[in-house]
Formats: C-alpha cells, sequence, structure tokens
C-alpha cells in the first residue's frame, strides 16, 4: 500500500470500519518501503489516536475540524477561489486530468477533495506524484499550519502530503 493511499483513507470521515481495520493499517504501514522514518512516526501517531478516542468522539472533531471550519477545508481549491467563479474552472480542470488517466470522480464528490487527490496520487510514479502534489503546495502548507495552530491531530497527516509535494526540500 502506497503511502498516498494511506493517507487518503485516514483523511476520510471515521467510521467503524476505519477503526475495524486498524491492525491491517498498521501492518501496511509497516511494510510500506516508501515511508520514510519521520513519515512513519507522524502516522503512528495518528493511528494511536484513533485508537485512544471513542468513534462518535472522532467523528465530532472530524466534522468540526473539516466540515464546520473553512480554514480547514479538504476540498483544496476553496482555499485559492473560495466561492469565486474561478474555481469552477480549476475543477473543471482537475476532473478532466483524472479522466486522461482513466479515473472516473464520483458524482457526488468534487475533484479537488484531498482523500481524492491522495487516491489518484497513489497511482502515479513517485516522480509524477510528487510533482503533481507539488501544484498545491501553498494550499497544502497553508492547510497544515491552519491545523497546527488548531492543535488537530490531523496536521501531521498534512505535513507529509506537503513534504511529498515539497520539491525544494528534495532538491536540497
Amino acid at each position: 500500500m502506497k503511502l498516498y493511499k494511506l493517507l487518503s483513507v485516514l483523511l476520510e470521515y471515521p467510521d467503524r470500519e476505519l477503526i475495524d481495520h486498524l491492525p491491517e493499517i498498521r501492518q501496511a504501514l509497516a511494510d510500506s518501503l516508501d515511508v520514510d522514518e519521520a513519515e512513519r512516526a507522524g502516522v503512528r501517531k495518528f493511528l494511536a489516536y484513533l485508537e485512544e478516542e471513542d468513534l462518535t468522539a472522532l467523528q465530532a472533531d472530524y466534522v468540526q475540524t473539516f466540515d464546520l471550519t473553512a480554514e480547514h477545508s479538504l476540498h483544496l481549491t476553496h482555499h485559492l477561489f473560495g466561492d469565486d467563479k474561478n474555481r469552477g474552472p480549476a475543477l473543471i480542470d482537475l476532473g478532466e486530468l483524472y479522466k486522461d488517466y482513466g479515473v472516473e470522480v464520483a458524482a457526488n464528490e468534487l475533484p479537488d477533495y484531498l482523500p481524492l487527490i491522495l487516491e489518484f496520487t497513489a497511482y502515479l510514479e513517485d516522480s509524477e506524484a510528487r510533482m503533481f502534489l507539488s501544484d498545491g503546495i501553498k494550499v497544502l502548507s497553508v492547510l497544515a499550519a491552519n491545523l497546527e495552530k488548531a492543535k488537530s491531530p490531523y496536521a501531521p497527516l498534512l505535513r507529509i502530503v506537503e513534504g511529498r509535494g515539497n520539491l525544494t526540500r528534495l532538491a536540497a
């Protein structure tokens, strides 16, 4: 399991199925060769949070964090455009990119939803995935900083995504 797919699953709304599959997720993380130790530690810390909290509390925290706080939206174009008319063309372009790769987006999902972006990224070669994520590096950085300011347990996951898209960090 690639790290991107793992992060995609962890950034979705938590449900009983997720909690029931935490042992498999933990094993997939341990077996992943494409994860460095800092990334592994961040995901392990998040998995511990999921294991320690009651499911209802996890769900309430998720809704408060991502659905009720605009600065934490997982819809990345929201951070660039808000509800501006220019958001539509950006969403269309992203949807067309997915189609070019043979990926169909569910009718009820916007293509800029970070878990969907990460699921798509999981199918790309590593260098292509990093380049793709680098296009959103500013948004990812702001989103991660907003989550850190709120002391959200989701912040380390966003920092991992940001780190994967930070091409200047790789060049150094």
